[in-house]
């Protein structure tokens, strides 16, 4: 038996009904009240998460503490005269960029937020021009002289030292 109520609010009638379990209407009416699928995400917040962004965010994640790890030592070890790459701080802002698009990467995967991916898209750009920033001033250290070798007055023979392409640290003073 199902028992009715029925409710009169502001011109609007509310007819409310009980309907027992064991009612064949109670099994469509259920299929009926489960909430609504998520509203369609958009086709680009799909297209970027079928490409894992989680994973690569853990990439960039762990190679931006890499990058620190490797400022942090590399600052400590030169004393006197700093490499370019050290001296420009790359290892650091490039870590820290790392870490901030590995954490959105990550973030993405649990929402489904079109301005995180447009977020994500932009530090990765970043990223992607820091790299090559990085590139060139590891490039530019690489191809100039050993310390102490460049920097000879007019008609002084360089040290012997200066010649052999082993060397990459400057002997120690007299």
């Amino acid at each position: 038996m199902a028992a009715a109520a029925v409710t009169d609010s502001g011109g609007v009638r509310i007819i409310t009904e009980v309907i027992p379990a064991s009612d064949p209407r109670a099994a469509q009416l259920a299929a009926g009240s489960q909430p609504p699928a998520p509203a369609g995400t958009s086709f680009r917040v799909r297209g970027f998460r079928r490409a894992q962004p989680k994973v690569l965010g853990i990439i960039h994640i762990f190679s931006g503490i890499i990058h620190i790890c490797f400022g942090i030592i590399l600052t400590l070890a030169e004393h006197g005269t700093l490499s370019l790459p050290v001296a420009s701080g790359i290892f650091f802002w490039l870590g820290l960029l790392l870490l901030v698009s590995g954490s959105l990467l990550v973030e993405s995967e649990k929402r489904e937020n079109i301005l995180l991916v447009k977020t994500c898209c932009v530090v990765n750009a970043a990223v992607a021009l820091s790299t090559l920033v990085a590139m060139l001033l590891h490039a530019t250290a690489i191809s100039r002289n050993v310390p102490g070798c460049d920097k000879m007055l007019l008609y002084q023979p360089k040290p012997e030292w200066c010649f052999n392409p082993e060397n990459k640290v400057e002997p120690p003073g007299p």
